[in-house]
């Protein structure tokens, strides 16, 4: 009788299959995404597009309708001028308008009644070819507070030529300055932190302005009745 054995495993099988595992472990995996999240996805950064799209669109028309200022600054259109001679009427003179042919920009120009301080005044504010300030006020009712007020208490430090009659000077001594002049029956008063070669220039065309309008007269006073 022969002896029956039990088969053995092939070791070149059981080889082969370990070798083909190690090999399948080594390997990169590659997730794989859905169509349709794929396509969810990809909707979404489309939208987002779109929508920035759409914002600028927006935004455009106003940014353009808004440009940046100019690099000179705003620059108001005022028409001194044409403001004095309205204000002639209520003033009993017609205000001084000085010509400087551009050099000199107004900012402002206003007839205050005076309410306040009981002195009606001409007021007008211009900007000087120096980028200061040089502020014009002229009454026909000044008086020695009043003056006092305007020029900042300065004392009088001299005078200067312009336009051919003499400007009285303050100097504060701190920049701040005036020059004052009683002409043609009103007093007229520039101040501010310019050079005074700016000041000459002003009162120059503040002169020929005066006089170029009818002096202020004076009516006598009633006699007093018996």
């Amino acid at each position: 009788m022969q002896e029956k054995t039990s088969p053995t495993p092939d070791p070149a099988g059981t080889g082969g299959s370990g070798g083909a595992g190690a090999g399948d472990a080594g390997a990169p995996v590659k997730p794989v995404i859905p169509a349709a999240a794929a396509k969810r996805a990809n909707a979404s950064v489309i939208g987002m597009v779109i929508a920035l799209a759409v914002s600028i669109a927006a935004f455009l028309p106003v940014i353009l309708m808004n440009p940046l200022p100019k690099s000179d600054g705003y620059r108001p259109d005022i028409d001194v001028a044409g403001i004095s001679q309205r204000a002639a009427d209520v003033a009993g003179f017609t205000p001084a308008a000085p010509d400087t042919g551009n050099a000199f920009r107004p900012n402002y120009a206003r007839w205050e009644a005076g309410t306040g301080s009981g002195v009606p005044t001409w007021e007008v504010g211009f900007l000087t070819p120096k980028e200061s300030f040089i502020a014009l006020v002229q009454t026909n009712k000044a008086n020695p507070t009043w003056l006092l007020q305007q020029t900042k208490n300065a004392p009088v430090t001299g005078t200067r030529n312009a336009g051919g009659q003499e400007w009285e000077l303050r100097d504060t001594g701190k920049g701040e300055k005036s020059m004052v002049l009683d002409y043609r029956g009103t007093t007229v008063i520039l101040s501010g932190a310019a050079q005074l070669d700016e000041f000459g220039t002003l009162a120059d065309a503040v002169v020929k302005s005066m006089d170029s309008n009818p002096a202020v007269t004076v009516s006598p006073s009633a006699p007093a009745a018996p």
